[in-house]
């Protein structure tokens, strides 16, 4: 299984960023696609999940309403939206793929991506 993760980089607050991560290696139908990411000297926080089979959305209450994760099952890849950036948002952003329905705990997912770095400025 692979998830490639991409779209990171420097933006400005206020800005707008969309991340994608590229999933494959085998089917995922019932499997929830997530995103969490990692400040430094911070742990990981989740940041959304969606279900891959019924599109089911779940949201940090910190993005909700900024963010927006969606799947496209034909190209196997979730994308998250991310509008009105602010700089508490700088971290690596890592994608991953787990069982548990609707789960923001990072142990209930099995497989990671490489992160990708999202800086926003002041």
């Amino acid at each position: 299984v692979q998830l490639q993760a991409s779209g990171g980089g420097l933006v400005q607050a206020g800005g707008s960023l969309r991340l994608s991560c590229a999933a494959s290696g085998r089917a995922f139908s019932n499997y929830n696609m997530g995103w969490f990411r990692q400040a430094p000297g911070k742990e990981r926080e989740f940041v959304a999940t969606v279900n891959w089979t019924f599109g089911n959305t779940w949201y940090a209450n910190s993005v909700k309403g900024r963010f927006t994760i969606s799947r496209d099952s034909g190209k196997n890849t979730v994308l998250l939206q991310m509008n009105s950036l602010k700089p508490e948002d700088t971290a690596v952003y890592y994608c991953a793929a787990g069982r548990r329905y609707g789960s923001n705990e990072a142990t209930a997912y099995d497989y990671w991506g490489q992160g990708t770095q999202v800086t926003v400025s002041s």
